[in-house]
């Protein structure tokens, strides 16, 4: 009689653990979302380096932000093949297969606004090669304007985490959550911080 209590006692506790299957899911998902997030830091990253290239007065200013988003790339777990590309050379991050594959995510418009097609969570492969192909071209002539976009594009990036995170577990989403606020500092920076 108290095996079988014992046994209907276990079998109960067995049922109520957490589904795999649903455990596996939420997985995939956070795993997905960091690696999306790893190619928009990515590719972010290369259009610092395009500016950095088309504008060298700026670099000074810029190395410091892309070594940063390359330290993100690395802790959403993307490849860290741009070890060398914190110097700012234009072609480190460019080997990158993860960088061409998000740039359309961080691209601003012309308007300044991210388009519509990129602003959900699952928009990173977006139409990136149209943008990866603009290269350098894509680099606004005027050092402001060219500051003023990676401004637009760390700010949209940063809102779009910040909405992600609401959908992650636990450590996930606080490095989501942390990498959103560092790229609000880094937008604050490239137009407040130069004034």
């Amino acid at each position: 009689m108290l095996a079988s209590a014992a046994g209907v006692a276990l079998l109960a506790g067995c049922s109520a653990a957490p589904d795999p299957a649903a455990r596996s899911s939420a997985l995939s998902s956070a795993d997905r979302a960091r690696a999306r997030a790893a190619r928009d830091s990515a590719a972010l990253a290369e259009r610092y380096a395009q500016v950095i290239a088309a504008h060298p007065g700026l670099a000074d200013r810029l190395r410091p932000l892309r070594a940063e988003v390359l330290r993100h790339v690395q802790a959403f777990g993307g490849a860290s093949g741009a070890s060398g590309a914190a110097s700012g050379s234009a072609s480190a991050s460019a080997s990158s297969p993860a960088s061409a594959s998000a740039s359309a995510s961080v691209t601003p418009s012309a308007s300044g606004a991210v388009p519509s097609s990129a602003s959900g969570p699952a928009s990173a492969s977006g139409s990136a090669s149209a943008s990866a192909s603009a290269g350098a071209s894509s680099v606004p002539e005027d050092p402001k304007a060219a500051l003023k976009g990676l401004a637009t594009a760390e700010r949209n990036l940063a809102d779009r985490r910040a909405e992600a995170l609401l959908d992650l577990p636990g450590e996930s989403a606080r490095l989501m959550a942390s990498v959103a606020a560092a790229g609000a500092v880094h937008a604050y920076l490239l137009t407040e911080g130069g004034k």
